[in-house]
């Protein structure tokens, strides 16, 4: 009896994926240097609803929340969760990664602003879509930070950072250096220091070399010149900052700068989320485990609390 009804959980939640994937349309952005694609979730023929800007976090992550060494769906997951409440959502590849490779640049011309009007492009692009009455932007990880400085101008009905940083970069990379072997900090701290005050450092040690190369530094620089907390306390609309208590990247200390930046705000913390959403423990390893593991569906009650604020409730 047990086998059987495992069974049918599994045939449901294959109808499930496969209803979302029948509803799921594909949408381009042009953009100065290149075509962007996302993927629009809308529930059936509704019209007056609310739409979600899904946006992905730092690195090769793409519209489902997946990079080469990784697939974990969670914002695939979370498109669909949301989808199945009523609720639409555009997620996108960010410029070079998937189908978005297009608008791709050489490393020594990307910019951080070059996220955030792509992010913008997107918004007014949802925003002209008549069947949608009310616009949410939804950060995850460093999409978080795009997405509150996106959402600065108006042109955004509700803001929610999820498992975004509470402090710039530069501070972010030297926290995480501290794990690594002393001489390595000593060598990097001085590199960081100098980005983060505009310049570009020659003569790079090959142990940093990865890292710090000169091609990605004047990215590097536009990263580091933006803290979240700052650009959090811009924004004059309502505010939504969900933290997970098992995320290893990202700790509710940030949650709590950002909210202390913006007093206003709502704060949730879920219980057991890890920083790709999922069910997990603090144990390191088994927590890294449920970065590749499609099959674990999103925290519910992260589905629950983005319907509940996008609702009013």
């Amino acid at each position: 009896m047990r086998k059987y009804i495992s069974a049918l959980l599994v045939l449901l939640v294959t109808v499930g994926n496969l209803n979302a994937a029948e509803a799921e349309s594909i949408v381009r952005l042009e953009t100065k240097t290149g075509v962007l694609e996302g993927s629009l979730l809308v529930p059936g023929d509704a019209t007056d609803i609310p739409v979600a800007l899904i946006i992905s976090g730092s690195g090769p992550t793409d519209r489902d929340g997946n990079n080469p060494a990784m697939r974990n769906d969670s914002l695939k997951l979370l498109a669909t969760a949301l989808w199945e409440k009523g609720i639409a959502s555009l997620r996108y590849d960010k410029r070079a990664i998937g189908k978005s490779q297009a608008a791709g640049l050489k490393e020594s011309d990307l910019r951080f602003e070059h996220y955030i009007e792509d992010a913008k492009g997107w918004i007014n692009l949802l925003r002209a879509d008549e069947r949608f009455n009310q616009l949410i932007v939804i950060g995850h990880s460093e999409g978080s930070l795009i997405g509150m400085i996106a959402s600065q101008g108006g042109n955004v009905d509700k803001f929610i950072s999820i498992v975004g940083a509470g402090q710039s970069a530069d501070k972010i990379l030297k926290e995480q250096l501290k794990l690594q072997p002393p001489e390595v900090l000593e060598i990097a701290l001085p590199i960081i220091d100098k980005l983060a005050q505009g310049e570009t450092v020659d003569n790079i040690n090959p142990m940093l070399g990865a890292l710090f190369r000169p091609s990605i530094q004047p990215y590097i620089i536009s990263w580091f010149n933006y803290d979240p907390a700052e650009e959090i306390a811009k924004l004059d609309l309502p505010v939504l900052i969900v933290q997970g208590s098992t995320d290893i990247q990202v700790s509710e200390e940030d949650a709590k700068n950002l909210a202390k930046a913006n007093p206003t705000s709502e704060v949730k913390l879920i219980e057991g989320m890890n920083h790709v959403l999922k069910e997990s423990v603090l144990d390191r390893m088994k927590n890294i485990a449920t970065y590749n593991q499609p099959q674990l569906p999103v925290k519910a009650e992260l589905v629950e609390s983005i319907v509940a604020f996008t609702n009013g409730n």
